[in-house]
């Protein structure tokens, strides 16, 4: 083969070809062979790209938000599979859709904006100038994640949204006769008679046979199903438990108390004002304009200098140690002219506040708790180690926590959710516990947990009870109960179904309500803005008494345990007066609804216009997932 290939080398095709790729480099250049365009862009919108960590930033900051309201933690694969990753890479694609539409429009705000509008954000200033700082703002960006080029890029984006929505929004308002249909959709009044159907007014059914309980109880199976439950076995080590009640190691208190001394005292602290002073006589000048009352930055003003106040400092606070060394021996209110290392100065001390040095019987009870604590803490690795040492070897959980010397306790029968068989909590239960319990199988025993604040636990599964339907005995009386409502429902529907049939052929409400030895009631002067508020109607009565048209007659469920039969009476015109008020206080909220709409229509807008690539692989890849695992998600929405 090699011999091949030197032949050929030699020959006069491998010379014309060596000819052509000279001449080609010379075109084209060699560069562009070697060079590779690696793309790390999960969204490309036109210039714009999103890198994979700038989309794990967002996606991390939306699922710790979902993590905060659910209370758990949510791992990466779950939140991918509820399409949060689709949900993210939507949002951030139609933000930079929009973002490159108004970059070709034009619509950037200058550098000086820009400038000015990140000096005047808070989490920039220098604590002590409180001024912008530029060391500040670099330090704050990089604790954040983020760097100084991606922060102004996000500045300039919100500067030309803002930009784009005051210039489309300014003068806008809503016509005043939308305002004035939604016044009078809103104020229209409408008069309902209502003929109740309560279960007074219907047979009482008799009680139920076993056969139709046990019909009953397979058409509620899904209700009725009893969760998996599970007895345990736990072994828990708590510095609680084993912290000794005795006498605690007073020289091991007296240690701890010196080394914590100066950190737990407040040191003496002072106001001073300080004035420099380039000589003796504008000393003396300023210090007798001081004893007259003048305001120190008025006089240091004068003299093109600058005052410096300490408000309730530590002497270590002031930046001149000699100025401190001495300001901290003159009394309150005392004026004096002293040299200091960075030149002369004129200082004024104007309060004192002592300084406290704590005492040992002061803080002897913390102290003691704490060495008691420590000491537990050192007791539980102790046993902790033993019982771990136990296991390892093949141990069971009790026989491990009997060579530990810890007792073991019997949990259950639990379900998920925390609870015993009756829905009673279960004391002594967390979390964590539970889950750990749920992931075993039959027989199956965990290794030490660690739960936080010191305390450790094992756990074993002892049973496992399936979920289950109760038998008919145990649940009859709730059952038999539940069987009755149902046919009294059933029979009070019935019932109003019939009276409605009668009205509709033309029979009076009062004259079919009279017929059953029922009385009817009449709610007049509805209107939609003041319905809800009206307790005597169901919320299924108001949208059938509000969607039909005078004389329909309807039936519905009553806000309590039964049915009415309706009819609206007379629909009105509100009150002229009112509607007017009522159209003109709309009218800002309308134009709000309007604006919003507006902007939804202009990104929905940039997502047409601005062709948008969005790469869900290499998104999941960000995340950790691989892209052959990951559910692919439908349409986006919130993750579930």
């Amino acid at each position: 083969m090699l011999a091949a290939i030197r032949v050929f080398a030699k020959s006069w095709v491998a010379a014309v070809l060596m000819g052509v790729l000279i001449v080609s480099f010379a075109l084209w250049g060699i560069r562009d062979v070697f060079r590779g365009r690696i793309s790390d862009a999960v969204i490309t919108a036109g210039s714009r790209t999103v890198s994979s960590a700038d989309f794990k930033r967002e996606f991390d900051r939306a699922k710790a938000q979902y993590e905060q309201q659910s209370g758990q933690p949510i791992p990466n694969d779950v939140a991918v599979a509820n399409g949060l990753d689709r949900q993210i890479l939507e949002g951030l694609a139609t933000r930079e859709a929009f973002a490159e539409l108004l970059r070709k429009m034009g619509v950037q705000p200058s550098d000086k904006l820009l400038v000015a509008e990140i000096q005047k954000i808070p989490a920039f200033f220098d604590p002590v100038s409180g001024r912008f700082d530029k060391k500040s703002y670099q330090q704050r960006l990089g604790d954040n994640g983020l760097t100084v080029p991606a922060f102004e890029q996000m500045m300039r984006d919100e500067l030309a949204e803002q930009q784009f929505g005051t210039g489309m929004v300014a003068g806008l308002i809503v016509p005043r006769s939308y305002a004035a249909l939604v016044a009078v959709y809103g104020l229209e009044n409408r008069d309902v008679a209502l003929l109740p159907i309560q279960p007074q007014n219907v047979a009482q059914p008799p009680a139920p046979t076993d056969q139709q309980l046990t019909d009953f109880m397979k058409q509620n199976a899904a209700q009725l199903l009893r969760p998996e439950f599970r007895a345990l076995t736990v072994v828990r080590f708590s510095p609680a438990a084993v912290a000794e009640a005795g006498p605690v190691d007073q020289a091991e208190v007296l240690k701890r108390y010196n080394f914590r001394k100066d950190t737990l005292s407040k040191p003496e602290t002072r106001t001073v004002v300080q004035i420099p002073a380039k000589d003796a006589a504008t000393a003396a000048q300023i210090t007798a304009r001081l004893t007259k009352g003048e305001a120190p930055s008025a006089i240091a003003q004068s003299l093109g200098v600058a005052a410096i106040t300490y408000s309730d400092k530590p002497q270590s606070a002031i930046a001149d140690p000699k100025v401190a060394a001495a300001a901290f021996q003159m009394k309150a209110g005392q004026t004096q002219t002293l040299q200091g290392s960075l030149g002369q100065a004129v200082v004024r001390v104007d309060n004192v506040t002592p300084g406290h040095t704590v005492t040992l019987e002061e803080i002897r009870p913390a102290l003691e708790a704490e060495v008691r604590k420590d000491a537990a803490t050192s007791k539980i690795d102790t046993l902790t180690q033993a019982y771990d040492d136990a296991h390892t070897k093949g141990a069971s959980l009790a026989e491990a926590a009997q060579k530990a010397g810890v007792p073991v306790t019997t949990l259950g029968p639990i379900a998920k959710q925390g609870v015993d068989q009756q829905g009673k909590p279960v004391p002594g239960l967390t979390q964590k516990l539970v889950d750990t319990a749920f992931s075993l199988p039959a027989g199956g025993e965990s290794e030490l947990v660690d739960a936080g604040n010191g305390e450790y636990f094992a756990v074993k599964v002892d049973k496992i009870i399936p979920p289950a339907i109760p038998a008919l005995a145990e649940i009859k009386p709730q059952l038999t109960r539940a069987w009755m409502l149902r046919e009294v429902a059933s029979r009070m529907q019935a019932k109003a179904e019939e009276l409605a049939a009668r009205v509709k052929k033309g029979e009076s409400l009062d004259a079919v309500a009279a017929s059953a030895g029922i009385k009817v009631a009449r709610l007049t002067g509805l209107n939609r803005q003041t319905a809800a508020q009206n307790q005597a109607a169901s919320q299924e009565v108001l949208a059938q008494a509000f969607t039909g048209k005078p004389g329909d007659v309807f039936t519905a469920r009553d806000a309590r345990f039964g049915f009415v039969v309706g009819k609206i009476e007379a629909i009105r015109p509100g009150d002229p007066e009112a509607m007017a008020r009522t159209a003109e206080a709309a009218r800002p909220q309308m134009t709000v609804a309007y604006l919003r709409e507006l902007e939804a229509a202009a990104r929905a807008a940039a997502r047409q216009k601005i062709k948008v690539h969005i790469d869900p692989a290499r998104a999941r890849a960000a995340l950790g997932i691989e892209p052959d695992t990951a559910k692919p998600a439908g349409k986006p929405g919130l993750a579930k």
